[in-house]
Protein backbone atom coordinates (compact mmCIF):
# COMPACT_ATOMS: atom_id res chain seq x y z
CA UNK A 1 0.00 0.00 0.00
CA UNK A 2 1.23 3.49 -0.77
CA UNK A 3 2.68 5.20 2.27
CA UNK A 4 3.70 8.81 2.51
CA UNK A 5 5.37 9.52 -0.80
CA UNK A 6 5.69 5.86 -1.82
CA UNK A 7 4.10 3.62 -4.45
CA UNK A 8 4.11 -0.20 -4.30
CA UNK A 9 3.90 -2.16 -7.55
CA UNK A 10 3.05 -5.83 -7.95
CA UNK A 11 5.02 -7.26 -10.86
CA UNK A 12 5.26 -10.81 -12.11
CA UNK A 13 6.41 -12.75 -15.12
CA UNK A 14 4.33 -14.54 -17.72
CA UNK A 15 0.70 -15.28 -16.93
CA UNK A 16 -0.31 -18.04 -19.35
CA UNK A 17 -3.91 -18.99 -18.59
CA UNK A 18 -4.42 -20.84 -21.87
CA UNK A 19 -4.06 -24.43 -23.00
CA UNK A 20 -4.08 -26.76 -19.94
CA UNK A 21 -5.07 -24.01 -17.49
CA UNK A 22 -8.05 -23.06 -19.65
CA UNK A 23 -9.12 -26.71 -19.81
CA UNK A 24 -9.76 -26.97 -16.07
CA UNK A 25 -11.86 -23.79 -15.97
CA UNK A 26 -15.64 -23.59 -16.39
CA UNK A 27 -15.80 -22.87 -20.13
CA UNK A 28 -12.77 -24.44 -21.86
CA UNK A 29 -12.05 -23.68 -25.49
CA UNK A 30 -11.75 -26.50 -28.05
CA UNK A 31 -8.74 -28.52 -26.76
CA UNK A 32 -7.23 -29.08 -30.23
CA UNK A 33 -3.55 -28.21 -30.54
CA UNK A 34 -1.25 -27.87 -33.52
CA UNK A 35 1.96 -28.94 -31.80
CA UNK A 36 4.39 -31.54 -33.09
CA UNK A 37 3.83 -34.04 -30.28
CA UNK A 38 0.75 -32.94 -28.35
CA UNK A 39 -2.60 -32.55 -30.11
CA UNK A 40 -4.93 -32.07 -27.14
CA UNK A 41 -4.58 -29.39 -24.45
CA UNK A 42 -5.90 -31.80 -21.82
CA UNK A 43 -2.63 -33.72 -22.17
CA UNK A 44 -0.95 -30.91 -20.19
CA UNK A 45 -3.43 -31.42 -17.37
CA UNK A 46 -2.61 -35.13 -17.37
CA UNK A 47 1.13 -34.37 -17.25
CA UNK A 48 0.63 -32.13 -14.22
CA UNK A 49 -1.51 -34.78 -12.51
CA UNK A 50 1.18 -37.41 -13.11
CA UNK A 51 3.61 -35.26 -11.11
CA UNK A 52 1.45 -33.86 -8.31
CA UNK A 53 -1.88 -35.69 -8.23
CA UNK A 54 -5.42 -35.08 -9.49
CA UNK A 55 -6.60 -31.62 -10.50
CA UNK A 56 -10.31 -31.03 -9.85
CA UNK A 57 -12.28 -29.70 -12.78
CA UNK A 58 -14.01 -27.45 -13.35
CA UNK A 59 -12.30 -25.20 -10.82
CA UNK A 60 -13.16 -21.73 -9.64
CA UNK A 61 -11.52 -18.87 -11.51
CA UNK A 62 -9.32 -18.15 -8.50
CA UNK A 63 -7.76 -21.62 -8.61
CA UNK A 64 -4.64 -20.95 -10.76
CA UNK A 65 -3.66 -17.98 -8.57
CA UNK A 66 -3.95 -20.04 -5.39
CA UNK A 67 -2.14 -18.58 -2.39
CA UNK A 68 -0.99 -15.58 -4.43
CA UNK A 69 -4.41 -13.93 -4.13
CA UNK A 70 -4.38 -13.72 -0.34
CA UNK A 71 -0.75 -12.60 -0.44
CA UNK A 72 -1.67 -9.81 -2.85
CA UNK A 73 -4.62 -8.73 -0.76
CA UNK A 74 -2.42 -8.58 2.33
CA UNK A 75 0.29 -6.59 0.55
CA UNK A 76 -2.30 -4.25 -1.00
CA UNK A 77 -0.07 -2.92 -3.80
CA UNK A 78 -1.10 0.32 -5.46
CA UNK A 79 -0.80 -1.14 -8.97
CA UNK A 80 -0.84 -4.72 -10.28
CA UNK A 81 0.99 -5.42 -13.56
CA UNK A 82 1.07 -8.78 -15.34
CA UNK A 83 2.44 -9.98 -18.67
CA UNK A 84 -0.48 -11.81 -20.30
CA UNK A 85 1.03 -14.48 -22.54
CA UNK A 86 -1.95 -16.02 -24.30
CA UNK A 87 -4.63 -15.22 -26.85
CA UNK A 88 -8.22 -14.99 -25.64
CA UNK A 89 -10.16 -16.40 -28.55
CA UNK A 90 -12.07 -19.27 -30.11
CA UNK A 91 -10.30 -18.69 -33.44
CA UNK A 92 -8.61 -21.63 -35.16
CA UNK A 93 -6.48 -19.42 -37.42
CA UNK A 94 -3.13 -20.52 -36.01
CA UNK A 95 -0.08 -18.41 -36.72
CA UNK A 96 2.04 -20.21 -39.33
CA UNK A 97 5.57 -21.25 -38.49
CA UNK A 98 5.05 -21.40 -34.72
CA UNK A 99 5.52 -24.62 -32.78
CA UNK A 100 3.28 -23.71 -29.83
CA UNK A 101 -0.01 -21.80 -29.69
CA UNK A 102 -1.78 -20.62 -26.53
CA UNK A 103 -5.42 -19.64 -26.25
CA UNK A 104 -8.08 -19.43 -23.58
CA UNK A 105 -11.83 -19.03 -23.92
CA UNK A 106 -13.17 -15.46 -23.62
CA UNK A 107 -15.82 -16.91 -21.30
CA UNK A 108 -13.01 -17.74 -18.82
CA UNK A 109 -11.92 -14.11 -18.49
CA UNK A 110 -12.84 -14.36 -14.80
CA UNK A 111 -9.54 -16.18 -14.32
CA UNK A 112 -7.81 -12.86 -15.04
CA UNK A 113 -10.20 -10.52 -13.25
CA UNK A 114 -9.85 -12.70 -10.13
CA UNK A 115 -6.41 -11.17 -9.57
CA UNK A 116 -7.51 -7.61 -10.30
CA UNK A 117 -4.67 -6.57 -12.62
CA UNK A 118 -4.49 -2.87 -13.39
CA UNK A 119 -2.43 -3.47 -16.54
CA UNK A 120 -1.95 -6.45 -18.87
CA UNK A 121 1.15 -6.14 -21.02
CA UNK A 122 0.79 -7.85 -24.39
CA UNK A 123 3.99 -7.36 -26.41
CA UNK A 124 5.06 -11.00 -26.29
CA UNK A 125 5.45 -14.05 -28.51
CA UNK A 126 2.02 -15.61 -27.90
CA UNK A 127 -0.59 -12.86 -28.08
CA UNK A 128 -0.90 -13.35 -31.88
CA UNK A 129 -0.78 -17.15 -31.80
CA UNK A 130 -4.17 -17.10 -33.52
CA UNK A 131 -3.49 -14.27 -35.91
CA UNK A 132 -5.09 -10.87 -36.22
CA UNK A 133 -8.50 -12.34 -35.48
CA UNK A 134 -7.16 -13.77 -32.23
CA UNK A 135 -5.61 -10.42 -31.32
CA UNK A 136 -8.88 -8.61 -32.03
CA UNK A 137 -10.72 -11.09 -29.83
CA UNK A 138 -8.15 -10.70 -27.07
CA UNK A 139 -8.35 -6.91 -27.06
CA UNK A 140 -12.16 -7.06 -27.12
CA UNK A 141 -12.28 -9.52 -24.20
CA UNK A 142 -9.96 -7.34 -22.13
CA UNK A 143 -12.00 -4.21 -22.87
CA UNK A 144 -15.23 -5.97 -21.93
CA UNK A 145 -13.66 -7.01 -18.62
CA UNK A 146 -12.29 -3.50 -18.01
CA UNK A 147 -8.71 -4.80 -18.01
CA UNK A 148 -6.39 -2.11 -19.45
CA UNK A 149 -3.78 -3.44 -21.88
CA UNK A 150 -0.70 -2.09 -23.62
CA UNK A 151 1.86 -3.33 -26.12
CA UNK A 152 -0.47 -4.55 -28.89
CA UNK A 153 -3.18 -2.95 -30.95
CA UNK A 154 -4.82 -2.20 -34.28
CA UNK A 155 -1.76 -0.27 -35.53
CA UNK A 156 1.65 0.96 -34.42
CA UNK A 157 0.28 3.97 -32.54
CA UNK A 158 -2.10 1.75 -30.58
CA UNK A 159 0.65 -0.76 -29.76
CA UNK A 160 2.93 2.01 -28.47
CA UNK A 161 0.23 3.66 -26.37
CA UNK A 162 0.94 3.14 -22.65
CA UNK A 163 -1.58 2.19 -20.00
CA UNK A 164 -2.12 4.92 -17.41
CA UNK A 165 -3.08 3.98 -13.85
CA UNK A 166 -4.22 6.93 -11.73
CA UNK A 167 -3.45 6.61 -8.03
CA UNK A 168 -5.58 8.13 -5.30
CA UNK A 169 -3.26 11.11 -4.87
CA UNK A 170 -3.47 12.03 -8.53
CA UNK A 171 -0.07 10.63 -9.47
CA UNK A 172 0.03 7.92 -12.11
CA UNK A 173 1.82 4.72 -13.01
CA UNK A 174 2.63 4.78 -16.73
CA UNK A 175 3.20 1.33 -18.23
CA UNK A 176 4.53 0.64 -21.71
CA UNK A 177 5.03 -2.80 -23.22
CA UNK A 178 7.51 -3.86 -25.90
CA UNK A 179 9.24 -7.04 -27.02
CA UNK A 180 12.27 -8.23 -28.94
CA UNK A 181 12.81 -10.94 -31.52
CA UNK A 182 15.08 -12.76 -29.04
CA UNK A 183 11.94 -13.79 -27.12
CA UNK A 184 10.52 -15.50 -30.19
CA UNK A 185 8.29 -12.72 -31.52
CA UNK A 186 8.06 -13.16 -35.32
CA UNK A 187 9.10 -10.13 -37.37
CA UNK A 188 5.72 -9.96 -39.12
CA UNK A 189 3.95 -9.52 -35.77
CA UNK A 190 5.29 -5.97 -35.54
CA UNK A 191 2.48 -3.43 -35.61
CA UNK A 192 2.68 -0.95 -38.48
CA UNK A 193 0.71 2.09 -39.61
CA UNK A 194 -1.64 -0.20 -41.54
CA UNK A 195 -1.23 -3.49 -39.65
CA UNK A 196 -2.24 -4.80 -36.22
CA UNK A 197 0.43 -6.27 -34.02
CA UNK A 198 2.76 -5.74 -31.10
CA UNK A 199 5.35 -3.13 -30.28
CA UNK A 200 8.40 -5.03 -31.52
CA UNK A 201 11.70 -3.28 -30.88
CA UNK A 202 13.91 -3.29 -34.01
CA UNK A 203 17.08 -3.52 -31.89
CA UNK A 204 18.44 -2.51 -28.50
CA UNK A 205 20.29 0.58 -29.66
CA UNK A 206 20.40 3.95 -27.90
CA UNK A 207 18.12 5.31 -30.63
CA UNK A 208 15.49 2.64 -29.91
CA UNK A 209 15.75 3.37 -26.19
CA UNK A 210 15.21 7.08 -26.88
CA UNK A 211 12.13 6.29 -28.96
CA UNK A 212 10.63 4.01 -26.31
CA UNK A 213 11.43 6.36 -23.44
CA UNK A 214 10.17 9.30 -25.46
CA UNK A 215 6.75 7.71 -25.73
CA UNK A 216 6.59 6.94 -22.01
CA UNK A 217 8.53 9.76 -20.40
CA UNK A 218 8.61 12.66 -22.83
CA UNK A 219 5.00 12.38 -23.89
CA UNK A 220 3.32 11.33 -20.66
CA UNK A 221 5.40 11.67 -17.49
CA UNK A 222 4.59 14.47 -15.03
CA UNK A 223 6.14 15.07 -11.58
CA UNK A 224 5.15 12.27 -9.22
CA UNK A 225 4.45 9.76 -12.00
CA UNK A 226 6.17 6.37 -12.08
CA UNK A 227 7.17 4.96 -15.49
CA UNK A 228 7.43 1.20 -16.02
CA UNK A 229 8.95 -0.23 -19.21
CA UNK A 230 7.78 -3.84 -19.51
CA UNK A 231 9.96 -5.78 -21.96
CA UNK A 232 9.62 -9.34 -23.26
CA UNK A 233 13.15 -10.36 -24.20
CA UNK A 234 15.73 -13.09 -24.16
CA UNK A 235 15.78 -16.86 -24.12
CA UNK A 236 13.72 -19.16 -21.92
CA UNK A 237 16.59 -20.67 -19.94
CA UNK A 238 19.83 -19.59 -18.30
CA UNK A 239 20.98 -16.91 -15.86
CA UNK A 240 23.43 -14.93 -17.97
CA UNK A 241 22.17 -11.49 -18.98
CA UNK A 242 23.31 -10.32 -22.43
CA UNK A 243 25.35 -7.12 -22.30
CA UNK A 244 22.94 -5.59 -24.81
CA UNK A 245 20.07 -6.05 -22.32
CA UNK A 246 22.07 -4.41 -19.57
CA UNK A 247 23.01 -1.46 -21.75
CA UNK A 248 19.43 -1.02 -22.98
CA UNK A 249 18.01 -1.11 -19.46
CA UNK A 250 20.58 1.48 -18.39
CA UNK A 251 19.68 3.68 -21.36
CA UNK A 252 16.03 3.59 -20.32
CA UNK A 253 16.80 4.55 -16.73
CA UNK A 254 19.10 7.35 -17.91
CA UNK A 255 16.18 8.62 -20.00
CA UNK A 256 13.71 8.72 -17.10
CA UNK A 257 12.23 5.22 -16.83
CA UNK A 258 11.78 4.22 -13.18
CA UNK A 259 11.30 0.44 -13.39
CA UNK A 260 12.39 -2.02 -16.08
CA UNK A 261 10.11 -5.05 -15.91
CA UNK A 262 11.73 -7.86 -17.90
CA UNK A 263 10.21 -11.23 -18.70
CA UNK A 264 10.33 -14.21 -21.09
CA UNK A 265 12.60 -16.56 -19.11
CA UNK A 266 10.90 -19.53 -17.49
CA UNK A 267 12.68 -18.89 -14.19
CA UNK A 268 13.75 -15.74 -12.30
CA UNK A 269 16.90 -13.99 -13.50
CA UNK A 270 19.19 -11.52 -11.70
CA UNK A 271 18.11 -8.14 -10.37
CA UNK A 272 19.95 -4.85 -10.60
CA UNK A 273 19.56 -1.47 -8.94
CA UNK A 274 21.02 1.11 -11.30
CA UNK A 275 21.12 4.75 -10.26
CA UNK A 276 18.58 3.83 -7.59
CA UNK A 277 16.12 2.34 -10.10
CA UNK A 278 14.91 -1.27 -10.24
CA UNK A 279 15.77 -3.51 -13.18
CA UNK A 280 14.22 -6.99 -13.24
CA UNK A 281 15.98 -8.75 -16.11
CA UNK A 282 13.64 -11.74 -16.01
CA UNK A 283 10.76 -12.35 -13.64
CA UNK A 284 10.24 -15.99 -14.60
CA UNK A 285 6.88 -17.62 -15.22
CA UNK A 286 3.99 -17.03 -12.84
CA UNK A 287 1.00 -19.04 -14.09
CA UNK A 288 1.17 -21.74 -16.76
CA UNK A 289 0.65 -25.44 -17.52
CA UNK A 290 4.33 -26.46 -17.72
CA UNK A 291 4.20 -28.60 -14.57
CA UNK A 292 4.89 -31.98 -16.11
CA UNK A 293 7.28 -30.92 -18.87
CA UNK A 294 10.73 -32.49 -18.43
CA UNK A 295 14.23 -31.46 -19.36
CA UNK A 296 15.09 -28.33 -17.38
CA UNK A 297 14.58 -29.45 -13.79
CA UNK A 298 17.86 -27.88 -12.63
CA UNK A 299 16.31 -24.43 -13.08
CA UNK A 300 13.38 -25.27 -10.76
CA UNK A 301 10.88 -23.54 -13.02
CA UNK A 302 8.14 -24.79 -10.71
CA UNK A 303 9.20 -21.99 -8.35
CA UNK A 304 7.67 -18.58 -8.96
CA UNK A 305 8.13 -15.10 -7.49
CA UNK A 306 5.59 -12.44 -6.66
CA UNK A 307 7.51 -9.13 -6.78
CA UNK A 308 6.47 -6.19 -4.61
CA UNK A 309 8.52 -3.12 -5.48
CA UNK A 310 8.13 0.04 -3.42
CA UNK A 311 9.47 3.25 -4.93
CA UNK A 312 9.51 6.91 -3.98
CA UNK A 313 6.75 8.72 -5.80
CA UNK A 314 8.81 11.89 -6.21
CA UNK A 315 11.92 10.22 -7.65
CA UNK A 316 11.05 6.66 -8.66
CA UNK A 317 13.95 5.38 -6.57
CA UNK A 318 13.56 1.88 -5.14
CA UNK A 319 13.10 1.82 -1.37
CA UNK A 320 12.19 -1.88 -0.93
CA UNK A 321 11.80 -5.02 -2.96
CA UNK A 322 10.01 -7.96 -1.37
CA UNK A 323 9.60 -11.21 -3.26
CA UNK A 324 7.13 -13.87 -2.18
CA UNK A 325 8.16 -17.40 -3.28
CA UNK A 326 5.46 -19.65 -4.72
CA UNK A 327 5.46 -23.17 -6.13
CA UNK A 328 3.20 -24.42 -8.92
CA UNK A 329 1.43 -27.68 -8.05
CA UNK A 330 -1.78 -29.04 -9.58
CA UNK A 331 -1.91 -25.96 -11.86
CA UNK A 332 -2.17 -23.74 -8.77
CA UNK A 333 0.22 -21.50 -6.84
CA UNK A 334 1.15 -22.53 -3.28
CA UNK A 335 3.48 -20.90 -0.78
CA UNK A 336 6.95 -22.32 -1.32
CA UNK A 337 8.76 -24.27 1.39
CA UNK A 338 11.63 -22.77 3.35
CA UNK A 339 14.03 -24.97 1.39
CA UNK A 340 12.65 -23.78 -1.95
CA UNK A 341 12.72 -20.16 -0.85
CA UNK A 342 16.36 -20.65 0.11
CA UNK A 343 17.08 -22.07 -3.35
CA UNK A 344 15.69 -18.91 -4.92
CA UNK A 345 17.64 -16.71 -2.51
CA UNK A 346 20.97 -18.38 -3.17
CA UNK A 347 20.39 -18.53 -6.92
CA UNK A 348 19.50 -14.84 -7.22
CA UNK A 349 22.45 -13.87 -5.04
CA UNK A 350 24.92 -16.08 -6.90
CA UNK A 351 23.99 -14.90 -10.36
CA UNK A 352 23.37 -11.34 -9.19
CA UNK A 353 27.00 -10.88 -8.14
CA UNK A 354 27.67 -9.15 -11.46
CA UNK A 355 25.27 -6.42 -10.38
CA UNK A 356 26.16 -6.37 -6.70
CA UNK A 357 22.74 -7.83 -5.86
CA UNK A 358 22.29 -9.68 -2.59
CA UNK A 359 19.04 -11.28 -1.49
CA UNK A 360 18.03 -11.99 2.10
CA UNK A 361 15.32 -14.21 3.54
CA UNK A 362 12.91 -13.42 6.37
CA UNK A 363 11.28 -15.71 8.92
CA UNK A 364 8.10 -15.79 6.84
CA UNK A 365 10.17 -17.09 3.87
CA UNK A 366 9.76 -13.86 1.92
CA UNK A 367 12.85 -12.64 0.11
CA UNK A 368 14.14 -9.08 0.07
CA UNK A 369 16.75 -7.31 -1.98
CA UNK A 370 19.52 -5.79 0.12
CA UNK A 371 19.81 -2.30 -1.29
CA UNK A 372 23.24 -0.74 -1.83
CA UNK A 373 24.44 0.93 1.36
CA UNK A 374 21.94 -0.96 3.53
Amino acid sequence: MMGDGEVTLFLCGDVMTGRGVDQILRHPVDPRLWEGYVRDARTYVALAEAINGPVPAPVRYEWPWGDALAALDEAAPDTRIINLETSITHSDHVAPGKAVHYRMAPENIGCLTAAGPDVCTLANNHVLDFGHRGLDDTLWALRQADLPATGAGADADAARRPALVTLHRGARVIVGSAGTSSSGIPADWAAADDRPGVQLLPDLSPATARALAGTLVGRHKSPGDIVVASIHWGSNWGYEIPSAHVAFAHYLVDLGVDVVHGHSSHHPRPIEVYRGKLILYGCGDFIDDYEGIRGYERYRDDLRLLYLATVEAATGRLTRLRMLPMQARQLRLHHASREDAEFLRTTLTRFGERFGSRVGIARDRSLHLRLPGA
